[in-house]
């Protein structure tokens, strides 16, 4: 089987090209497709650092240079939890605020642009096969035979 013909390839060469669509977007509202979609998922009352890696799927190491770097724009804040020393919540800034709504619109056009040209038929059809790829790989367990000498 080519790599071509693989799902997974499909996935990830359509997830490039759209997050790559995002960046160039982004860059000129001065941030990046990922700081983009952590911004969207921080709440007005404050969002736990876990929580937004559990939203976003963010490994914590990349995370927590995104977020400095969106602390060092102005665009957020952290708060340490008095009564618990190890749980930080993350605040979004007024330009936090105003850079999140851009995000937001970004994403509600670029859905309504795809939305236009994929058919209402074809678009739930892909949803569908989409949500199975994501429970099928969810519950994958591969057969790994290790050579034991």
């Amino acid at each position: 089987m080519s790599q071509e013909n693989t799902i997974d390839y499909f996935l990830k060469t359509s997830w490039q090209t759209v997050a790559n669509k995002y960046n160039v977007i982004a860059s000129q509202f001065g941030f990046t497709q990922a700081a983009g979609y952590i911004l969207i998922n921080i709440h007005k009352e404050g969002t736990s650092v876990s929580q937004i890696a559990n939203s976003t799927g963010v490994k914590t190491t990349s995370l927590s240079r995104v977020l400095n770097n969106l602390e060092s724009l102005g665009f957020i804040y952290r708060e340490i939890n008095a009564s618990d020393k190890r749980s930080v919540k993350v605040y979004l800034t007024p330009l936090g605020r105003e850079k999140r709504q851009i995000a937001k619109n970004v994403v509600r056009e670029f859905n309504e642009f795809l939305d236009a040209q994929i058919p209402a038929k074809e678009r739930e059809q892909l949803l569908e096969s989409l949500q199975k790829i994501n429970s099928l790989a969810a519950s994958y367990v591969p057969n790994v035979e290790q050579d034991v000498k």
